[in-house]
């Protein structure tokens, strides 16, 4: 019987592959009756080819092993380069944005999967949370990246940091003791602030990076760590259902990358620390403490028409306030990625007296630019944003549009308060504005307290924004004061 073209054709393969591990001439004619039609032969398999991701994660796996096994991964060669701005700018803003939206992409999921309610119960947790991961960084980052001579050790960076963490998580206990939140919402919580915390303990490792010119590698850590937490909570509410099993799902997450990302990243890439000083850690604490009371207590002054709400009208509110608030946080976030890359070029330039007319310069063309963000998102929302929000949360967000528009306002008013105190920071004067803090602190809880019980929603936004407000002309004020004082020093006949 005669063989078909498509047996021929493997006969010619299989004598060809024959002939190849011989050392015989490939191509030999081969009698077409003398291969047997029963067994066709079999093309040789090829071997398997990875992707390049699959490539990556093996290898930093294996470097990683090895690391382990011997011993140390602070004593092993960085393999990865430093000083490239490029590089840093692309990554931070990666790495700021995808963690800049994990909340809203959340809640999105929350109230799509979950219902407003139960989306409302999610971002009071979140708020709270937040507030802990501030607790838990101390408002040492902008002080450790500008620390250029290294006056303290990375290690007793490292200690001073996981305290705060774990005074952090305590104070989430107590605080949801006090509250006496049932179990579903404590449960809730306790997912929410493992996160945070170790969103706040991580920064002092992605700070160190930063620190040793690598703030690209600080952004890729940044931006795995969300985006794992984000696809944990997602597949898991959308299986379960269930807030409670997700939120605990989302702390394991991140969990699993701070272990594995994170810490390994921060201590292969960066050369060896010297040994930690128990004085070291006690300076931290008392430098720290001012930067820690002003961050908190912004973030608190942020928060306190949340928590004004959270005792006065429904649970829903939450979501339409933090919903209202996200484009305000695009542009804090916007503003974060123009100047926070240039922190420790500022610190250089500030260090230099002859370049302080530069320093001036910079922070006008910031100020400048956070006003062209802001004008850009209003008009931004007034045209497709608002009705997009409407689509991705499932509620009619048109009968808020005039609490967007305040929103935004608040949004550029706060973007200029990050940028003022992290140079006043660099300035190293960051016990100068306590007080200030404290009197936009007072002006918060009286505020919303008479608003929200007056006007509901709208009386938490108009708060928020005369609060912000307030505080920025403190802080300019402020700094008016600290820089003429600086230059009367330097120039005593000024």
């Amino acid at each position: 019987m005669a063989l078909s073209l498509l047996d021929r054709l493997r006969a010619r393969r299989a004598a060809r592959a024959a002939a190849r591990a011989v050392g015989k001439p490939q191509y030999r004619t081969v009698p077409a009756s003398s291969v047997p039609p029963a067994t066709p032969a079999r093309t040789p398999s090829r071997p398997h080819r990875t992707g390049p991701i699959a490539r990556l994660v093996n290898r930093w796996w294996n470097r990683l092993l090895q690391s382990v096994y011997e011993g140390s991964l602070s004593e092993q060669e960085a393999q990865y380069e430093e000083g490239s701005t490029t590089r840093d700018y692309l990554w931070n803003t990666v790495g700021t944005s995808v963690w800049g939206f994990t909340f809203p992409l959340l809640t999105v999921v929350a109230t799509q999967l979950a219902g407003v309610e139960g989306a409302g119960m999610f971002s009071m947790a979140f708020v709270v949370g937040t507030l802990l991961m501030i607790a838990s960084n101390y408002g040492i980052r902008n002080y450790q990246v500008s620390d250029i001579e290294e006056a303290n050790s990375f290690s007793s960076y490292q200690i001073n940091r996981w305290l705060t963490g774990i005074a952090a998580l305590a104070v989430g206990a107590l605080y949801c003791a006090l509250r006496d939140y049932d179990a579903s919402m404590t449960t809730i919580c306790a997912g929410v602030f493992v996160y945070k915390v170790l969103d706040g303990v991580a920064d002092v490792y992605e700070g160190r990076l930063q620190q040793a010119d690598k703030l690209y590698l600080a952004g890729i850590s940044q931006a795995l760590r969300s985006v794992a937490i984000v696809a944990a909570f997602s597949v898991l509410l959308f299986v379960t259902r269930s807030l409670e099993i997700a939120s605990a799902g989302m702390a394991i997450a991140a969990a699993a990358t701070f272990v594995l990302v994170t810490v390994p990243l921060a201590l292969l890439e960066t050369e060896k620390s010297r040994p930690a000083s128990m004085k070291e850690v006690a300076r931290l604490f008392t430098q720290g403490f001012p930067l820690f009371c002003a961050l908190f207590m912004f973030n608190l002054i942020e928060s306190m028409p949340k928590f004004v709400m959270e005792g006065s009208i429904a649970y829903e509110n939450q979501l339409y306030f933090n919903a209202l608030y996200f484009p305000a946080q695009g542009i804090l976030l916007a503003t974060g990625f123009i100047y926070k890359p240039q922190l420790v070029r500022l610190a250089s330039i500030w260090s230099n007296p002859r370049k302080r007319r530069r320093f001036d310069l910079i922070i006008g063309a910031v100020v400048g630019v956070v006003v062209i963000i802001s004008i850009v998102c209003g008009i931004f929302l007034g045209s497709i944003g608002i009705p997009l929000m409407s689509f991705m949360y499932g509620v009619d967000f048109e009968q808020f549009r005039p609490l967007a528009y305040c929103m935004v306002a608040a949004g550029g008013v706060t973007a200029v308060i990050d940028f003022l105190y992290a140079i006043i920071t660099v300035l190293r004067r960051q016990s100068d504005v306590i007080r200030l803090y404290l009197i936009a602190f007072a002006a918060s809880v009286a505020l919303p307290l008479a608003l929200v019980n007056l006007f509901g929603l709208a009386g938490a936004v108009a708060s928020y924004l005369a609060v912000m407000a307030l505080l920025l002309c403190l802080l300019v004020w402020q700094y008016a004061q600290i820089r003429k004082e600086i230059t009367r020093r330097a120039d005593p006949f000024a």
